[in-house]
């Protein structure tokens, strides 16, 4: 991952201008035809006050980032009953409100540790909802491949201050692919973790990674996606095979917040934050 943080810093310095200009506006979702066809994006609210974005992958199944599932004081895992999912909530109300039975994170994924730029690499949830939700407005999103270098994405999005209602990034860039995460020029903030990067293929939106952190690099904001392809799988094999669930209870009192590193970033270094 140190070669990931390197490339970055020599590859935005080289391309900054293009960073700074090329993605699109924030758009805030606030009408129902606005947010139409974006409603199996949804809020997470995790335990006291958490919150993080998460979107369908099935009609019980929703894609998080892992590590939205600890409490960053006490680093416990969140207990599922302490979990709720908000599918298109707007403006107080959503189109549909699950709880969670049971939260699996990818097994290689770890809270605490030295090397906290390593764990975008599996920052990756998956939740099953206690109930289906079989609405015609709430489709769950197809998984797309890893996007190439340059290819553009879009991002829906909750953070700390749009809590009431989701933002559409309708283009931002990959920047780099780099052992198993992927550099964004998306905007993210503190609760945007677990949101869901598209691509459109005909027509559809598909998921081809989640918001894991976002960092500055020689003062060029940039966002880091998890990877699909691996992590996923493993987790989906967890499910069928009843492994993963969440069982020490500690609630979360805040959205999850982490210093990757700090101070400045230097001449070819990087900060990295949870959002």
């Amino acid at each position: 991952m140190k070669k990931l943080i390197a490339m970055m810093a020599v590859g935005l310095w080289l391309a900054s201008p293009l960073v700074a200009s090329d993605p699109s506006p924030l758009r805030t979702l606030m009408t129902g035809d606005e947010s139409r066809g974006w409603e199996g994006v949804g809020r997470l609210n995790i335990g006291a006050g958490g919150l993080c974005t998460g979107a369908m992958i099935g009609e019980n199944l929703v894609l998080t980032a892992a590590h939205c599932m600890f409490d960053k004081t006490t680093g416990e895992r969140v207990q599922p009953k302490d979990i709720q999912f908000l599918a298109g909530w707007r403006n107080g109300r959503a189109s549909a409100y699950r709880g969670v039975r049971r939260a699996v994170v990818h097994p290689d994924f770890t809270f605490s540790g030295d090397d906290k730029a390593a764990r975008v690499v599996n920052d990756l949830a998956v939740l099953e909802l206690d109930q289906p939700i079989r609405k015609s407005s709430v489709k769950p999103f197809a998984i797309h491949s890893r996007p190439r270098k340059g290819a553009e994405v879009g991002v829906v999005s909750y953070a700390h201050d749009r809590a009431e209602s989701p933002a559409l990034q309708e283009m931002c860039k990959v920047l780099a692919r780099q052992s198993g995460a992927l550099v964004l020029s998306c905007s993210v903030d503190f609760g945007s973790s677990g949101a869901p990067v598209f691509v459109v293929q005909d027509g559809k939106p598909a998921i081809v990674s989640v918001i894991s952190a976002k960092a500055m690099v020689r003062n060029i904001p940039v966002s880091l996606g998890t990877s699909l392809e691996k992590p996923l799988a493993d987790l989906m094999d967890m499910l069928a095979n009843g492994d993963g669930v969440f069982a020490r209870v500690q609630p979360v009192s805040r959205p999850p917040v982490s210093n990757f590193g700090t101070g400045a970033a230097g001449p070819g270094g990087a900060k990295f934050l949870r959002p």
